[in-house]
């Protein structure tokens, strides 16, 4: 593997002052947070790396989980009154190597206290045009809800098409559906047919999920409910995911136990739920959106490249 180039490191470092430059107008307060947790993502889709402490007992957990996102510590301190915050830092994902994926990355994150997931849309989408024009690339924006996006691509409605319907478009790929529910075929239609026709230089934002796929969102009761989260797709590549925040503890514990039931079934580990962030949940958490930016797929939207590596310093092979 080649060693990195001065550009793709300048440019990252471009990048890290834009970013702290963008909020501190905004008066946003950029923190760190711990990387080692003791609980760990119980997502099935995402599988983290796991540690051993072997220092005092009286020190906690032994376990602990390196992190694959800032959320939980982020929002402990919402909790605490700290207000609009951010953290620009590395994340970890198992299983995760390629040529859009490295299993250690750098992910911006951030929390607007008072704001719905559609305002917090616009925001992300500000930063992320100033960025590619920091890199002289023109952007055009889009939004539309995910309804709209399938109906427009597909002529499909992803809320009430039957699991045969969504799955005849997916003919071609032979996809073994063993075990694949109706998200899983979701999210195969996206990938597979709709992400390959956003064209470079696009910035799409689909809003309004259905509420299966709800994750740490809020469900707002229309008619189908929808989860109040967007993704953000810069080109081809998913960018970034924010939530109009779930604020019950109760119910996010719920959606935690579902997540380790899931991986049992799936034949995973089920993982620690973190005990520290529900507790924080149950003392009060400020209505707030916040979304998650992956900014290895912001940089390779930046050079123009489709390779995650050429915008590392060393790619896991060589780390």
């Amino acid at each position: 593997m080649p060693p990195p180039t001065r550009a793709a490191l300048e440019r990252r470092a471009a990048l890290n002052r834009l970013i702290r430059d963008f909020f501190a107008a905004r008066d946003v307060l950029e923190v760190e947070t711990p990387v080692l947790s003791a609980g760990g993502n119980t997502e099935p889709n995402i599988e983290s790396f796991c540690t051993r402490f072997t220092g005092p007992r009286s020190a906690g957990a032994a376990e602990r989980w390196l992190r694959t996102s800032p959320e939980h510590a982020l929002k402990r301190l919402l909790v605490a009154g700290i207000g609009d915050c951010y953290e620009l830092g590395r994340v970890f994902r198992n299983g995760e190597a390629g040529r859009r994926h490295n299993p250690e990355f750098t992910m911006l994150e951030w929390y607007r206290v008072g704001w719905d997931h559609r305002r917090l849309m616009d925001e992300t989408a500000d930063l992320v045009a100033a960025a590619m024009a920091q890199a002289g690339r023109a952007t055009v924006r889009r939004s539309c809800s995910y309804r709209q996006l399938f109906r427009d691509a597909l002529g499909l409605d992803p809320f009430t098409a039957s699991e045969s319907a969504l799955q005849a478009p997916l003919a071609e790929f032979a996809i073994q559906g063993d075990g694949l529910g109706r998200d899983d075929w979701l999210d195969l239609l996206i990938t597979h047919r709709i992400e390959p026709t956003f064209p470079d230089g696009q910035i799409l934002v689909v809003y309004d999920y259905p509420a299966s796929q709800c994750a740490l969102a809020r469900v707002r009761q229309d008619d189908p409910p929808v989860a109040e989260r967007f993704e953000l797709y810069l080109g081809r590549h998913e960018l970034a995911n924010g939530y109009h925040e779930l604020t019950e503890a109760d119910e996010q514990r719920r959606r935690f136990e579902n997540d380790n039931r899931r991986r049992v079934a799936r034949g995973q580990q089920p993982l620690p739920i973190d005990e520290a962030f529900l507790a924080a949940l149950d003392q009060g958490m400020p209505a707030c959106a916040g979304v998650a930016l992956g900014i290895e797929r912001l940089l390779m939207g930046m050079a123009g490249t489709r390779d995650i590596r050429d915008v590392i310093a060393w790619p896991f092979a060589v780390a």
